[in-house]
């Protein structure tokens, strides 16, 4: 029997770590064994859970120095169970700070460790190789330009692919999936649809939200058949964007409850925030434009933090500017506005950023789950 500790702190990681451990079962049955802590994915998948997720979950600066104790001591517990059980390895799904805290305890009592997901070395202190180096043996990466950065480190540092880039076709954002989304959403077919996705934070919606709308407006008023299409996560975001679409009467949008999916397959053109959803924008092929912005303080500390010229996934991957980036000041209304038309402009079916982005698509479709699964079992104990 094989014992595997494993850890994810947030639904994306519970998400990752749910394929893979689906993965390794395909390949073991029943002779390995999921301990740790993990979500509802994870717990589908037979995990024995020490602790419940929303433990760990937590929020802003403040909330976590409250709950600064409480952390502890899960921290405190998780290393002294995977010890006494004698764990075969541990993988921690993100969640970096707890996780290399964990590994770098675990790897010292002889536990084989993996940590699934590079930070963001490429974009912050690339110091940060080394304090991964104490706390991991294997790094499962999830883009093909991270294991340079390990080169000269002892991490095995291994490109795996996106699970995203695997679970969404090649084909779905096609005509056939685009009309499809739109008869799910209830919005006409033949006009234009601009998906807004300002955020999944509360802080965040807070600072966009009004730039991205007035930026919805004025692309609406030159293209007066435009239907805006916004996901909501959840309720509490739903209220604050109905709230800001007060000042905003005359703009034909449809809300709805769930992921950005359905929003980005009904589109003809995105205003999205950096993040993950770039990258998912960018797996159904639409073009978009990408903006962020901080709080004065933060974004003064950030900008001189950032050693990358891009912030946006697609971007980062290309090497160059491949779609348009209006972060902070620079991403007003009227700005965010032009740089929509010129994408939507520039988005026929046959356009070198489609090509480019189903070329990006195919490199990150690799089969992660298979790969990562196969990369814990060389790390266990012969």
């Amino acid at each position: 029997m094989v014992t595997v500790g494993i850890l994810a702190g947030e639904p994306s990681g519970d998400n990752l770590a749910a394929g893979l451990m689906r993965e390794m079962r395909t390949r073991l049955g029943d002779e390995v064994r999921f301990v740790g802590v993990g979500g509802p994915r994870m717990l589908a998948e037979g995990l024995d859970s020490l602790a419940p997720m929303d433990q760990l979950s937590v929020n802003g600066f403040r909330e976590p120095i409250l709950r600064l104790p409480a952390l502890l001591k899960l921290l405190r517990k998780l290393i002294t169970t995977f010890s006494a059980a004698r764990v075969d390895a541990f993988v921690g799904v993100d969640f970096n700070v707890f996780n290399f805290l964990l590994e770098k305890a675990l790897k010292k009592r002889g536990i084989r460790t993996a940590h699934y997901v590079s930070p963001s070395v490429y974009a912050w202190r690339t110091g940060r190789t080394r304090r991964v180096e104490k706390c991991a043996d294997l790094l499962l990466c999830l883009y093909p330009f991270e294991p340079a950065f390990y080169a000269d480190t002892s991490v095995n540092a291994q490109f795996i692919g996106h699970p995203l880039a695997d679970e969404i076709s090649p084909d779905s954002g096609n005509r056939h999936g685009q009309l499809r989304a739109r008869e799910t959403l209830g919005l006409e077919t033949g006009g234009t649809v601009l998906a807004v996705l300002p955020g999944s934070r509360g802080s965040e919606i807070q600072l966009m939200i009004n730039h991205f709308l007035q930026a919805a407006s004025l692309f609406s008023a030159a293209h007066p058949q435009t239907e805006v299409v916004i996901p909501c996560l959840r309720p509490a975001l739903r209220a604050r964007i109905e709230t800001a679409l007060v000042e905003f009467p005359q703009l034909k949008v449809v809300l709805y409850d769930g992921h950005a999916r359905q929003a980005l397959l009904a589109a003809d053109v995105v205003l999205v925030k950096s993040g993950t959803s770039t990258l998912e924008t960018l797996l159904v092929g639409r073009p978009m434009v990408v903006s962020y912005r901080l709080g004065w303080l933060t974004y003064q500390i950030a900008r001189r933090m950032l050693r990358t010229p891009f912030v946006a996934l697609p971007n980062i991957l290309a090497g160059h500017a491949l779609v348009p980036e209006l972060l902070q000041d620079e991403g007003t209304g009227p700005a965010l506005a032009a740089a929509l038309e010129e994408q939507l402009r520039e988005s026929s079916a046959g356009s070198p950023l489609r090509t480019r982005f189903a070329e990006m698509h195919n490199n990150l479709r690799q089969g992660a789950d298979e790969k990562a699964a196969a990369a814990v079992l060389g790390l266990l104990p012969n």
